[in-house]
């Protein structure tokens, strides 16, 4: 049976940089849940960062890959250079899912750590640009499947075909 890297904040845990949740009450979230499949994982925390923090957003519309090449940085909103933790956090991500052979992650769209399909770009006000988080683009390059909380029924066809493939 594999596991599941899943963003804390979709399983209602309070590590959002406001210090709430973004509980995803579906029903494949909570089977995997009640299955132990689960593994929650909140990678600005898991880098340092604490809750409640300043939010934080991928510096010049370039997503997290560029971030990890060094090529550009993280900001809060205070203009802090908060890099580091964003980079060690997907560090972190990549070494839960290693440790537990995870091939498949469910992470939260948006951030600028777990982005899927998008983050904003670094104005703070709200702009979104078509390109991942740090974490995400982390997992992608070590060949894990990232999905989003949108996408759950295709994370949950893509872990069918992984337990098929075990039972072989």
């Amino acid at each position: 049976m594999h596991a599941v890297l899943v963003s804390a904040c979709l399983l209602g845990h309070p590590v959002r940089y406001d210090g709430g949740s973004a509980e995803h009450e579906d029903r494949i979230l909570l089977r995997w849940a009640a299955e132990g499949r689960a593994v929650a994982v909140c990678p600005e925390v898991a880098g340092g960062l604490p809750v409640p923090r300043p939010p934080a957003e991928i510096w010049r519309e370039a997503g997290g890959q560029p971030v990890l090449e060094r090529k550009v940085t993280v900001r809060d909103a205070m203009g802090r250079d908060v890099t580091a933790s964003f980079v060690t956090g997907a560090e972190q991500a990549l070494a839960a899912a290693t440790a537990r052979g995870i091939r498949l992650a469910v992470l939260k769209d948006g951030s600028p750590s777990c982005g899927v399909s998008y983050t904003c770009d670094g104005s703070f006000t709200g702009r979104r640009v078509s390109a991942p988080g740090l974490t995400t683009a982390r997992l992608r390059d070590a060949g894990i499947r990232v999905f989003s909380e949108a996408q759950l029924e295709e994370a949950s066809l893509y872990l069918a075909q992984l337990d098929g493939e075990e039972a072989d």
